[in-house]
């Protein structure tokens, strides 16, 4: 029991951690209990483990439903199904549980609710392409290849392992070629021509072939077999993707076990069961962009079966067996680009020309563009988007608002109560904003005149897509978290590649009426061949990009994007085109951009597609 000066001291530190806490993650704290805790002196970055914690709420409340535990922060969450189960862990916990770093007491805050930024992996959707096929094998065949890839006494490791020690001990096998760990990849001129992968395994394509009669697939050539003891695990990674074809096959024998996967530019997760003589399916996307990995631990933290809440359940020894086919080719053939180690390579030279040219490009193909076309295109800028309008009104009276990239400024009359700043780099179109009455300036927003903090929020819609390098984005990024105070929040719409999100196409595409008809192969096959025409960029031979169709899907991030001006004079109407440089986005590739550029103080509030748009609402913290 506390003595009432420790409860005084206890109650000081809670403060203070709120204080710190609400900022870093919006947590919003109440002084009366409620269904969620805030652990708020303890999480990864202090070593604390979730089946620790887990175990010790269980011996006070069985009713957990969620722990959620940010990746590198000193807090973390527990969700009960009911108050009377949080009171209960509060009272018993608080200010005496020695879970907290040297074994510092744990520190507990009753809040309103989860933030918004985190999600519970174990409600989270599988990634796409990700398969479980449960009781795949029976317990027969489970026997039969325990025993054809049997271990033995002697304790067998990769060459990789023996050099390195990359595997913790933990015991591999290879058929057919080696799995190399430090690269995730293979050298396909040292197969292992005495260890083909068993005959045992043949049943399994029969079974596969069998369950699954239109999974896309080929008969693997390389084989891993892992063996697992309680406490071993394997680091989160993604097999090189011109290494081996999709999809990549894992069998569990012998016990469960959870496997977590992680998208490599968003950072969700994702916890995946995997119960014994399961089969696991990872493809499309999972295979290409999610990293799959299995933390060291000796107990995983588990769904109650049939019920809600959490539970605790032992690690036992498992043997995993990783089927893959290698990729004959060294290019793959998959659209995750930004992922790509094959396109990567493709695009490398075409990279470095854009990188050396960047500002020539922006100022030959869109800041003189922009300049000579600014009255006809401020005459088609007129609607202001919804989602943007309701963001601008959620700011209050005396709120200072920079709007980035402000074109003829049609967002500058949203919001009467704030004051509305615009920028822009186009002389033409300040012309057009001044003509308005509008507070604007001239300038870069790769350097904004503005003082730190000096914001309460920003906006830039449609203007990061018409930088030429990532660098440069991440710059003019960065640029808007420096304006804006701690607490702010800026709004980000750039371009999307894909123009069909959920089966619904962009209006940029429906406004083509050839695009709400029925697509064909031999359509679809002009579409892509009306793009092949490639131009120079900024006049300079050594560097060009394709030229987009308009109201066509797109094909390439980098290209020239075609604006279409009629001039009349006394004698007759010419017509001019004018080339407009674009990077049109993947999906996730602006969240991660923004996480990149904020240096530890910037947290996603919300990412969402908007007709054709890839948007991110964003918000500046104190850094951790």
């Amino acid at each position: 029991m506390l003595s009432k000066t420790g409860v005084k001291k206890i109650g000081k530190k809670i403060k203070r951690c709120q204080l710190l806490i609400a900022k870093d993650a919006g947590t919003q704290f109440s002084d009366e209990p409620s269904e969620f805790l805030c652990v708020c002196n303890a999480g990864l970055s202090t070593g604390l483990e979730q089946e620790g914690l887990l175990k010790e709420v269980l011996l006070h409340a069985d009713e957990v439903q969620t722990i959620q535990m940010p990746p590198g922060k000193s807090y973390c969450y527990l969700s009960f199904l009911s108050i009377d189960a949080a009171k209960s862990v509060y009272k018993a916990m608080n200010g005496t549980c020695p879970l907290g770093q040297d074994g510092a007491v744990l520190l507990l805050a009753f809040c309103c609710g989860l933030p918004c930024c985190l999600t519970n992996p174990w409600s989270e959707p599988m990634p796409d392409g990700l398969v479980v096929v449960r009781d795949f094998v029976d317990t027969q065949l489970e026997q039969v290849l325990l025993g054809a890839v049997e271990f033995g006494e002697v304790q067998e490791y990769s060459s990789e392992q023996t050099a390195t020690n990359a595997l913790k001990n933990r015991q591999v096998k290879h058929y057919g070629y080696e799995f190399l760990y430090g690269t995730n990849n293979v050298d396909k001129t040292k197969p292992l021509l005495d260890r083909k992968i068993p005959s045992a395994c043949d049943e399994l394509w029969q079974r596969l072939q069998k369950l699954h009669p239109n999974l896309c697939w080929h008969v693997p050539d390389q084989l891993t077999v892992n063996q697992y003891e309680p406490g071993q695990g394997i680091p989160a990674h993604v097999d090189t993707h011109s290494a081996f074809e999709d999809p990549i096959l894992s069998l569990s024998l012998g016990s469960d076990i959870v496997m977590e996967f992680k998208h490599v530019a968003t950072g969700r997760q994702a916890f995946v069961d995997l119960p014994a003589r399961s089969l696991l399916i990872i493809s499309g996307e999972s295979r290409y962009v999610w990293t799959h990995g299995i933390t060291p631990r000796k107990l995983d933290t588990i769904l109650v079966p049939n019920g809600n809440g959490l539970t605790i359940r032992k690690r036992q020894r498992r043997i995993s067996l990783t089927f893959r086919k290698l990729r004959l080719s060294e290019q793959c053939d998959c659209s995750f680009s930004n992922c790509c180690d094959s396109k990567k390579r493709v695009f490398k030279h075409h990279a470095a020309l854009l990188e050396t040219h960047a500002a020539l490009v922006e100022a030959e193909n869109v800041h003189r563009v922009y300049n000579q076309i600014a009255k006809h295109f401020s005459d088609t800028r007129h609607s202001p988007w919804p989602r943007v309008e309701s963001f601008l009104q959620t700011l209050n009276a005396g709120d200072v608002l920079l709007d980035v990239g402000c074109g003829n400024g049609k967002y500058l009359g949203s919001n009467s109560s704030a004051f509305m700043l615009g920028c822009d780099r186009s002389d033409g179109l300040l012309q057009v904003c001044g003509d308005r009455g509008f507070n604007v300036l001239q300038c870069d927003c790769l350097a904004l005149p503005l003082r730190d903090g000096s914001a309460d929020a920003c906006i830039s819609i449609a203007v990061l897509h018409h930088l030429a390098t990532t660098a440069r984005r991440r710059k003019a990024i960065s640029e808007m978290i420096r304006v804006l105070r701690t607490g702010g929040r800026a709004l980000i719409y750039v371009w999307a590649k894909n123009q069909e999100e959920n089966a619904n196409k962009s209006s940029y595409l429906r406004q083509n009426k050839q695009n709400n008809k029925k697509v064909t192969s031999v359509s679809a096959a002009k579409t892509v061949s009306s793009i092949a025409s490639m131009e120079c960029v900024a006049g300079l031979p050594e560097c060009t990009l394709p030229v987009h169709t308009n109201r066509t899907p797109f094909q390439h991030q980098d290209l020239l994007v075609p604006w279409k001006l009629r001039t009349e004079s006394n004698e007759a109407t010419e017509k001019q085109t004018f080339l407009r440089f674009y990077h049109v986005f993947e999906k996730y590739e602006l969240e991660q951009i923004c996480l990149d550029s904020g240096q530890n103080n910037v947290r996603i509030v919300e990412s969402f597609y908007d007709q054709g748009n890839w948007c991110v609402v964003m918000q500046k913290i104190e850094p951790m």
